[in-house]
């Protein structure tokens, strides 16, 4: 099963079918009313993706949650391993969607895709949106077969970033990555070693995904020889590297591990960081 489906898809209205809408931000619940897919459940990065902090420079702002409280989540959603989940955000699928899709894709779900384009591309096919606050039918917490696999913590990443047989890719934004601006965390500058391949060049004008093999062609050029499963991938707060990873799955690519504390706990420990380009 592809990790992307198209709007057009029928699966949309498959019996087995569970769509989540995936926000982040103070407004997500707003923005949620205001217009959604029939029958999406909503979801906030925060409440529900992330696990509550207490100290950003220990799994940095958007640790993950507990897996028996990620189960129980799952469960209140109606979400069993027979289930087929689509998950949309408002963000191309930058700020939460491709969260969640990594969340369940790690704990061996596999009947989970994301929306190719989002909120954006279900207005632009002419989808009549709903304003419900649409309420799930809970069933018992999903059985989850392992913890969240394909991680790295942070002592991995920062000896893998100077390693010449591994590589750590930071997704974020280059004038973040280069210290020349830093709107979120306290630091600018990036892990010393880690390369940079900006999320937003996983998509096309249109915010949809480039098609796998422009993926694949891009992610190789960048890597070069190192094998995939020694890619480590992560961003601000384990959230937007996500994105890329999803990437990667739709290009055919399988292996990399998701540094999830990122820059927001790199920059609070008082280690080595870089401005300038590998």
């Amino acid at each position: 099963m592809s990790p992307i489906i198209e709007i057009n898809d029928p699966a949309f209205n498959g019996p087995n079918t569970i769509i989540i809408d995936a926000r982040g931000g103070q407004d997500s619940y707003q923005r949620y009313l205001a217009g959604h897919l029939k029958n999406a459940i909503y979801a906030d990065l925060d409440k529900h993706l992330a696990a509550k902090v207490t100290d950003a420079a220990i799994g940095g702002r958007h640790p993950l949650p507990p897996i028996n409280d990620f189960s129980a989540l799952l469960g209140n959603w109606g979400i069993t391993p027979q289930s087929h989940v689509i998950v949309y955000d408002d963000k191309s699928a930058a700020m939460s969607a491709a969260r969640l899709w990594w969340m369940l894709s790690a704990i061996g779900h596999t009947k989970v895709q994301v929306l190719n384009g989002g909120l954006t591309a279900a207005k632009n096919a002419g989808i009549v949106l709903s304003t419900d606050d649409y309420a799930p039918n809970a069933v018992a917490p999903y059985p989850a077969i392992h913890n969240y696999k394909g991680t790295v913590a942070i002592e991995e990443a920062g000896t893998a970033a100077q390693s010449e047989d591994q590589t750590v890719i930071d997704v974020r934004e280059t004038p973040r990555y280069l210290g020349q601006t830093e709107p979120i965390d306290l630091i600018a500058g990036h892990i010393p070693g880690a390369i940079n391949l900006p999320y937003i060049l996983n998509l096309d004008s249109e915010g949809k995904y480039l098609l796998p093999e422009a993926l694949r062609k891009a992610y190789d050029e960048a890597i070069g020889k190192t094998p995939y499963e020694k890619i480590i991938v992560h961003c601000g707060s384990g959230v937007t590297a996500c994105h890329t990873l999803l990437g990667m799955a739709y290009a055919g690519i399988e292996g990399p591990k998701l540094y999830v504390g990122s820059w927001s706990e790199w920059s609070r420990r008082d280690l080595p960081i870089a401005t300038s380009q590998k």
